[in-house]
């Protein structure tokens, strides 16, 4: 039988002492409030106010209902106003994959101002070396993927980010060192160190190796950049990462870069689900995304 609409009255009441006055503020008649009250208390069977003070004041049992009105009344008010953020697309959740690891690199510093911006917004991260990410996306499990792969699925959108070169990484000590490019029959004598994904997804085997039908004798998994960097430094192996990425370790001294033939050339984008991009903050996070520049 208690009610919110119980608990607004006596806050009410508490606030200005007399029924005329929380009538007022409640938009409703002086009779309606004492109604309410008298439904409450003969529900209980307990008075709640002294009707015969000026101000008003409450019992016992009146001030245990408005200690709970106290405890309650917040919580649903802040219900209230993120339910119509949610409604007006200004809350939610934002879950993000990343096909490319070393992508979250310059991602951070989006994501980190986007936190102070769409403060209601729940930021979370799933890998993104599933076999099928752009299945996660399309069953909701993500909303967003960092991938180099557009493809025609119906009811997925890409924005473009940036393109970028995908470079042979090597041991400053390797054969392959010495020459100023490579050619795919280079390298089938070499382990590939690569991230956890499907082989056929990686730039160098995709857009380099299969289409000359070689391949590498063995590919080793890592999943962190600094091991993959660690692998090749030490003549475990060759690898290829975007050309922003190995810049850095280059300055190092601790690796060098070629590139692959005439250069093997990759396009990023964002990939979301085409129903979810009229939401305020996936077009919040989508304008982020168009001041991208290809990171130095």
């Amino acid at each position: 039988m208690l009610e919110l609409r119980h608990l607004n009255t006596l806050t009410a009441l508490r606030a200005h002492g007399s029924l005329a006055a929380a009538a007022d503020e409640l938009h409703v008649t002086a009779s309606a409030v004492s109604h309410q009250l008298k439904e409450l208390e003969n529900y209980y069977d307990i008075s709640l106010v002294n009707r015969r003070t000026r101000p008003l004041t409450f019992t016992p049992a009146g001030k245990t209902v408005l200690a709970l009105a106290d405890s309650i009344m917040p919580q649903v008010a802040r219900t209230k106003a993120n339910l119509k953020r949610l409604a007006h697309g200004q809350a939610g959740r934002l879950r993000l994959a990343s096909e490319c690891h070393s992508c979250f690199d310059w991602l951070m510093p989006i994501l980190n101002y986007y936190r102070r911006e769409w403060s209601d917004v729940e930021l979370d991260f799933a890998t993104g070396f599933e076999p099928e990410p752009h299945h996660l996306l399309m069953e909701g499990d993500i909303d967003l993927l960092i991938t180099t792969s557009n493809l025609p699925i119906e009811g997925i959108s890409y924005q473009p980010l940036f393109e970028y070169e995908s470079r042979l990484v090597l041991s400053p000590t390797h054969d392959l060192a010495e020459q100023h490019f490579i050619h795919p029959n280079d390298l089938i004598e070499e382990t590939l160190i690569a991230y956890p994904v499907e082989a056929k997804r990686l730039d160098i085997i995709a857009n380099f190796m299969t289409p000359e039908q070689v391949s590498f004798k063995a590919i080793r998994t890592t999943e962190l950049t600094a091991m993959l960097i660690q692998l090749v430094a030490s003549e475990r192996g060759v690898a290829a990462l975007p050309d922003w990425v190995v810049a850095e370790y280059e300055k190092k001294g601790w690796v060098v870069s070629r590139p692959l033939g005439d250069g093997v050339y990759c396009q990023l984008y964002a990939a979301t689900r085409s129903s979810s991009q009229d939401t305020a903050y996936m077009q919040g996070f989508a304008s982020l995304l168009e001041g991208i520049v290809k990171p130095v």
